[in-house]
């Protein structure tokens, strides 16, 4: 990551071990659970935390949360209204703590073995605690919004948009779930792009909108924004899948989206220029689910599609969005010119160089 975004890290960092402390003071289980009895112990609240907690400390880019300081950042000079800066630090569970519970039932729901290079939460801890520990990082999240000192229509606000955007998260789960449990079934790419404009797109434009709405901008104005940040997070998507089916995604096997019968735009487009592959796209992503990451079903399959241009097709168009994306960043409104390039330059640095 560029130098110029270490001490945002580094607060960030601050922020999530404050907001997922694994120390238990009183006064942590007092803004998070309010009373609870004397009986429950320290052994009991740590089947919550350490799933979550320990899948964050394996690190990740931390872009979303990064990204939400810097759309602050760009605007809050620009009113009078806006948040102390130490106030936005600490909204930054509300985006990391949704994508690290998004990992974990991703993982549980594909039947994945491993994340960022360790075996997946519920391989160490078990599906329930790691379904329950999951779900309970949904609800700890906008505890956040609790613990800043603003009047209760503000509050209100950041609640409304935080749910509205995960509602919009698990619509796009449900789509992709669908997709990849009916082998047979093969959205159109608009449909494709709309399930990732919610599943992965939601949290850029959630990390959007609320350093937006924290500098003090409308509402209206917020949404605007985040819009065009979940572009953005299609963006990303398309690059991932392409990732997946050529070095392989950090942590993962090369394929494992074939393994999980992935619907993904490179497998879209070929499908589109070369129906005559469709039974046997379906029939290979059928056998690799049923024999594993090792099946030669696969690389069988990844075959298939290198001889098209689909993935090449699909890199282009995933660097086309988040390029464009940027620049209608600054055609809003007038922005602090180098928090912009900022923003630009953390998206371009996430690109990887095989395909700028």
């Amino acid at each position: 990551m560029d130098l110029s975004f270490d001490t945002r890290l580094q607060k960030i960092e601050q922020a999530l071990s404050q907001a997922l402390n694994m120390e238990f003071s009183a006064e942590w289980k007092n803004s998070v659970f309010a009373n609870i009895p004397q009986a429950i112990t320290t052994k009991h609240i740590q089947n919550l935390i350490q799933p979550n907690k320990e899948l964050i400390d394996l690190g990740g880019k931390r872009w979303r949360p990064l990204f939400m300081i810097l759309c602050y950042e760009l605007l809050c000079k620009e009113s009078k209204n806006a948040l102390p800066i130490d106030s936005v630090y600490k909204l930054t569970p509300l985006v990391e703590f949704v994508h690290t519970a998004s990992l974990i039932h991703d993982d549980i729901e594909d039947s994945a073995d491993l994340r960022r290079g360790k075996p997946a939460a519920h391989i160490t801890f078990g599906l329930d605690t790691a379904l329950n520990a999951g779900s309970w990082l949904y609800f700890v999240a906008p505890v956040s919004i609790d613990n800043l000192d603003l009047p209760a229509e503000q509050k209100l606000m950041f609640y409304q948009l935080y749910t509205l955007e995960l509602r919009k998260l698990h619509l796009g789960q449900a789509m992709d779930i669908f997709w990849h449990r009916e082998k047979d079934v093969f959205p159109t790419m608009d449909e494709y792009k709309a399930m990732v404009k919610n599943k992965t797109g939601t949290l850029a434009s959630l990390a959007a909108q609320t350093g937006i709405l924290a500098s003090g901008q409308t509402l209206e104005i917020a949404q605007q924004f985040g819009d065009i940040a979940a572009n953005i997070g299609i963006g990303f998507q398309i690059i991932d899948d392409v990732i997946n089916l050529t070095t392989g995604n950090v942590g993962k096997k090369r394929g494992d989206d074939i393994v999980e019968g992935k619907k993904s735009l490179p497998i879209l487009i070929h499908i589109h220029n070369n129906p005559q592959d469709k039974e046997k796209i379906a029939s290979l992503m059928k056998i690799a689910q049923e024999e594993g990451i090792d099946s030669s079903a696969v690389e069988e399959c990844i075959s298939v599609l290198e001889t098209s241009d689909c993935i090449q097709l699909a890199a282009k168009e995933g660097i086309s969005l988040i390029k464009s994306s940027c620049q209608k960043f600054g055609s809003l409104l007038k922005c602090d010119e180098k928090i912009l390039e900022l923003i630009k330059n953390l998206f371009e640095k996430m690109v990887p160089e095989q395909f700028k």
